[in-house]
């Protein structure tokens, strides 16, 4: 799956995600570092990837055309916790089934919303 992962997603998850065989693009370390949210979408909408964050900011964004949305919201967030917590999203649906699709992961639930076409 091609995935873009937001800078708040830890580098453990990225390589994680890579080792199950996703094309995982990571700004990090690019000139992309620190882009706002609104270029960080127009890259993702571009790309046609599945975005992965912790920015709930992005849930505005789930009425649009677009390849999937994974947020991850925590009341006490860690890299290990967000990193369990987008492996057990990223598996919820499979490839084909994540575009229109935003999901956010919790604590103890997730949701999940499917855009009409």
């Amino acid at each position: 799956m091609k995935i873009f992962v937001d800078e708040n997603i830890p580098l453990i998850t990225v390589s994680e995600l890579r080792l199950l065989g996703h094309d995982v693009m990571d700004i990090r370390g690019t000139k992309f570092e620190g882009i706002s949210d609104e270029e960080l979408w127009g890259n993702v909408l571009k790309e046609k990837r599945l975005l992965i964050t912790t920015d709930k900011g992005f849930l505005q964004n789930r009425y649009e055309k677009h390849h999937g949305i994974l947020i991850v919201r925590l009341k006490q967030p860690n890299r290990s916790k967000i990193h369990q917590k987008v492996l057990k999203g990223i598996n919820l649906f499979k490839e084909k089934e994540w575009p229109m699709r935003t999901v956010i992961m919790q604590d103890s639930f997730h949701s999940a919303w499917k855009r009409k076409k």
